[in-house]
């Protein structure tokens, strides 16, 4: 399963609008790809009454590439009685390097499976970025091949 960041839309002012322009305009988009590993520990649900198609899980990741790090989340998981469907929500805080600036950030995952078909958003949780990337906004999209994990990331540091 895949998951995939969430739109975030913003109305404003005449003023305000024009400001985010500008920002926006002074920002360059970057892409970074490479590996990681993954380990996923089941963990006890809170509500121990959830049922067998509930699960909880701790996420461990070493990212290589441009992105070099480490992080640590959880994430919540639900099957169905219908083969290959299924859904997952996660967050992990990641901390290391990215294209050379250190600092961490969070990512937010977002990850449905219908009968088969997978769909996933992981963004960068707005304002999440610290040290040298403050700022950090984006998306990162995971590929599975041959049991081994693949990201790529495009994101931007907008000047604070």
């Amino acid at each position: 399963m895949a998951g995939s960041p969430a739109l975030i839309a913003a109305a404003g002012s005449g003023i305000i609008g024009g400001a985010s322009s500008i920002l926006k305009a002074n920002t360059m988009p970057f892409h970074a790809a490479g590996t990681f590993e993954v380990n996923l520990v089941p963990q006890t649900l809170a509500n121990a009454d959830a049922g067998p198609l509930m699960g909880r899980l701790s996420i461990n990741k070493t990212f290589s590439g441009d992105l070099q790090a480490t992080s640590k989340g959880e994430m919540l998981s639900a099957g169905t009685v219908v083969k290959g469907s299924a859904g997952y929500v996660a967050m992990e805080c990641v901390t290391g390097t990215l294209h050379g600036k250190s600092g961490s950030f969070v990512l937010q995952h977002s990850g449905t499976m219908n009968r088969g078909e997978p769909q996933l958003t992981v963004h960068v949780v707005p304002d999440s970025g610290t040290g040298e990337l403050a700022g950090l906004s984006g998306t990162l999209g995971i590929r599975i091949a041959d049991g081994k994990h693949f990201y790529t990331m495009d994101y931007e540091i907008s000047p604070r």
